[in-house]
């Protein structure tokens, strides 16, 4: 089968429980068991990045007591359990997860809460119970891409509802809040494991990104080996989990100059500041190396606020053409780096988490 025309492949497969995930109904006394071939997709599914929530009736607290026993509380990274709307929970799963609703997919044993959702949200692609085993064969439910990373996206997304539920209980001030974190940041030359992420995020990133340029993988690649190029990708962690590969510049490395060409971030750690680290750092890699750092920017609908970041770490503008401009860096304007964060630079400090994972790196 060939995948949804003009859909997305699927980000989250949202669950009915009983009579789908499992055998039984909970609330009438059984103990059902999960059937093998949800398990199986389950598990499948996972390990290509694709997450589980639940969308079910019933009552929350009895229905997340069985998933515990079932040893599958863990698999889902939202719950949407109660007496409403199947398509309000639904619409709920994606705005908890940030993700678009034509993302999602429905699977349930029943037919009218299957239409019921897809009334009211046409690209909700919707399953009936006793398919749940050839999901995993469907194109939809085939990312263009495998990574080690994407394999460890519903942990990333249960560290950051951690972080959410820590920022929303602590009695500090953001910037107190911000300072518990224990950010680091890590920055690196990519490698061919990095650069199907790093594709990723040129093709998803609109708000943080200086130039709004995309690159194949195959681009990336012709750039990464490239000695007149540079291409590096950034990963955060804190003291909840990782963040994942969060950032990508690529540079031109010109006789005496550095030009950085396309500067994205995601906007998940808008709220860090990480833009403005990064490109800290990325300066004082150039100034290391004896070239000037300069910085391309091109105006479009979405990336102000990149402009604004490379103003605050010290970029102003030296030549402007229409809605491109060329920026230069002075180091007497604007300040790069946050005293929360630290910085290891994985080319400079082989110690360090690519190696035997105890070097101290470079903090800023």
């Amino acid at each position: 089968m060939t995948a949804a025309v003009g859909l997305p492949t699927v980000k989250c497969l949202v669950w009915d429980l009983d009579d789908t995930l499992w055998d039984g109904v909970v609330l009438e006394g059984d103990r059902p068991r999960p059937f093998a071939a949800a398990l199986r997709t389950l598990d499948t599914l996972d390990s290509r990045g694709i997450l589980h929530a639940v969308a079910s009736r019933g009552e929350r607290d009895v229905a997340e007591r069985w998933l515990k026993e079932c040893g599958l509380a863990d698999r889902f990274v939202a719950l949407e359990i109660g007496w409403g709307a199947k398509s309000d929970a639904v619409a709920a799963v994606a705005e908890t997860l940030g993700i678009g609703i034509d993302t999602l997919a429905f699977i349930d044993n029943d037919a009218f809460e299957r239409g019921e959702v897809t009334a009211a949200h046409p690209t909700v692609r919707c399953y009936p119970a006793d398919q749940v085993g050839v999901l995993p064969d469907l194109d939809d439910f085939r990312p263009p891409f495998v990574t080690p990373e994407s394999r460890q996206r519903r942990a990333m997304y249960q560290a950051e509802q951690r972080r959410r539920a820590a920022e929303e209980s602590t009695s500090g001030s953001p910037a107190e809040f911000l300072a518990s974190l224990g950010l680091t940041l890590t920055v690196r030359r990519a490698r061919p494991g990095d650069l199907e992420r790093a594709h990723e995020l040129t093709v998803r990133t609109h708000q943080l990104n200086s130039t709004g340029l995309t690159f194949s993988l195959e681009e990336l690649r012709d750039l990464a080996a490239s000695p007149r190029h540079e291409v590096l990708v950034a990963r955060l962690t804190d003291r909840f989990g990782s963040y994942g590969t969060i950032g990508l510049a690529v540079s031109d490395l010109l006789d005496g100059e550095q030009r950085l060409r396309l500067l994205l971030m995601s906007c998940r750690v808008l709220s860090r500041g990480m833009g403005r680290v990064l490109i800290g750092h990325i300066v004082e890699r150039a100034r290391a190396a004896g070239r000037v750092p300069r910085a391309e920017f091109v105006s479009t609908a979405h990336n102000r606020i990149t402009l604004v970041t490379l103003g605050f770490a010290g970029f102003v503008p030296v030549e402007r053409d229409g809605d491109r401009m060329l920026l230069e860096h002075r180091p007497d304007r604007g300040e790069a780096g946050s005293p929360h964060v630290r910085i290891i630079d994985e080319d400079t400090d082989p110690a360090g988490p690519a190696g035997t994972g105890e070097g101290e790196g470079t903090t800023t």
